[in-house]
C-alpha cells in the first residue's frame, strides 16, 4: 500500500492475514467493526460470545524462537501446562517490538495467516468444535471460521493450556 505523505510502501496487515487465509483453502467470513474497548464489546461487534474469540499470543522460547497460541478470549494461557506440553523450563511473552519482529503484526492485530514466519502453532481445546472468531491482521478486522477447520488448517496441536480468566 502506497501513502501520498511520504510514498513509501507500507506493510497492509489485512491484506497478508487475508491472502494468506484465502490462499489456506479456509471457509471464513470476514466481519469488520469498528474501534473496541474491551472483549465483550468486540464480541457483540462479530456476533460472538467473548469465549467464541480467538486471540493470538505470541510466546518467546529462547532467541528467534516462538510459538503462537490460540486462546479463548475468556482464557489466559496456563504457563505451567505450556512449558510442559513445550518440554522447556522457561517461557516469556515478547514486548510489543519483539512480537511485531516475530510476526509483522503488532499486538491487538496478530494472526498466524500472514505471519513473516511460519511460527509453530497450538491451539487451545477449547477453539475446538463451534465458530470461533480470530483477528485478521488490522484493528477492527476478524474473520469467522470453523474452530476445526482453523486448527487443521494451521497443523496446530491442540491440547489444554488455558485456564479461566480472572473476572473483569
Amino acid at each position: 500500500m502506497t501513502t501520498p505523505d511520504d510514498g513509501k510502501a507500507r506493510d497492509d496487515g489485512e491484506t497478508r492475514a487475508l491472502a494468506a487465509l484465502t490462499a489456506s483453502g479456509l471457509a471464513h467470513t470476514v466481519v469488520r467493526h469498528g474501534p473496541v474497548r474491551s472483549l465483550s464489546e468486540a464480541a457483540a461487534a462479530r456476533g460472538v460470545t467473548p469465549g467464541d474469540i480467538v486471540k493470538t499470543m505470541v510466546v518467546r522460547r529462547g532467541d528467534d524462537d516462538h510459538v503462537l497460541v490460540l486462546v479463548p478470549g475468556d482464557r489466559t494461557i496456563s504457563w505451567p501446562r505450556l512449558r510442559t506440553l513445550l518440554g522447556v523450563n522457561r517461557l516469556s511473552m515478547p514486548d510489543a517490538a519483539g512480537a511485531r519482529t516475530a510476526t509483522g503484526y503488532q499486538r491487538g492485530t496478530i494472526t498466524p495467516f500472514g505471519s513473516l514466519r511460519a511460527w509453530p502453532v497450538i491451539a487451545d481445546q477449547r477453539v475446538l468444535g463451534h465458530p470461533v472468531s480470530i483477528g485478521a491482521g488490522a484493528h477492527g478486522v476478524a474473520v469467522l471460521v470453523a474452530g476445526d477447520d482453523l486448527v487443521a488448517a494451521l497443523h496446530a496441536t491442540v491440547a489444554d493450556v488455558t485456564d479461566p480468566a480472572a473476572p473483569a
